[in-house]
């Protein structure tokens, strides 16, 4: 299995490639997304909404970050670990932010994400030039719910589109090796995508992306209750694991299950 770097990720935008992302958040997924082949894993602070429950990503701590960031890196061989740096954990101090990407590059990570455009741009040059490479984001930032009044598409109004192409050069400038672009206009993606030489990976961003990252726990279909309109579901495993476990009950209480095969 050939280890993905980051100078292929940024050689598949030069060769016209399209560049395929998952999240995972734990060992045994990230092992079968990395063994399907899939470039790149991003270990999202999604987490704490799909893997833990919670309403928004702002709870998310550096330790929780870390112990998804090792249990995901452990079950990689072929793909690129990307580490979200949680809320709080950059923006307060550039010094924060470097010791934070740090430990995550000790936990397993190869690169750190982090969200913000132009305020960010000291901070990702800052840990770039530690050698940690960035992955940038704008766009829908999630750790910027509150002031953008929920998860809103962004980029309609002209005033938006010209500060998020403002946002993606200083991003690029800054020393990213690439830049989600979440929630925006398709045509914005692709002017987006057109001016900046780094990868552009979009998630509700249309097509016209140098690539494409979903959660994983969408894209099986482990919740049902909601679907964002960018999510094409690619099987229920919720129905599968409900079947599975309701069989494991009807054995259990009609003494069909241990048998004598499952015995000692």
């Amino acid at each position: 299995m050939k280890k993905i770097t980051v100078p292929d990720i940024e050689r598949m935008k030069r060769d016209g490639g399209k560049i395929p992302v998952l999240t995972a958040y734990d060992y045994p997924l990230a092992k079968i997304l990395d063994e399907a082949g899939i470039p790149l894993i991003l270990v999202g602070d999604s987490a704490g909404m799909v893997f833990a429950g919670g309403k928004d990503t702002l709870s998310v701590t550096m330790d929780e970050m870390r112990y998804h960031t090792r249990a995901v890196a452990r079950g990689c061989k072929g793909a690129l670990v990307v580490a979200d740096m949680p809320f709080l954990s950059y923006q307060v101090s550039i010094e924060d932010a470097k010791k934070n990407a740090g430990l995550l590059v000790r936990e397993g990570a190869e690169a750190v994400k982090l969200e913000g455009g132009v305020i960010m741009a000291d901070t990702i040059k800052a840990i770039a030039d530690m050698d940690v490479p960035v992955m940038g984001h704008i766009g829908l930032t999630p750790q910027s719910i509150h002031r953008m009044g929920g998860y809103k598409i962004q980029g309609r109004e002209k005033k938006q589109r010209k500060k998020l192409l403002d946002d993606a050069k200083a991003v690029e400038k800054a020393g990213a090796f690439s830049i989600v672009l979440e929630c925006i206009p398709a045509a914005l993606a692709k002017k987006i995508t057109e001016t900046v030489s780094i990868p552009t990976i979009g998630i509700g961003a249309g097509c016209y992306c140098d690539g494409q990252v979903l959660v994983i726990h969408d894209l099986l279909g482990l919740y049902d209750d909601v679907k964002p309109r960018f999510v094409k579901r690619y099987v229920s495993l919720k129905q599968i694991i409900s079947s599975a476990v309701n069989g494991y009950i009807d054995d259990v209480k009609e003494e069909k299950f241990p048998g004598k095969e499952h015995s000692f």
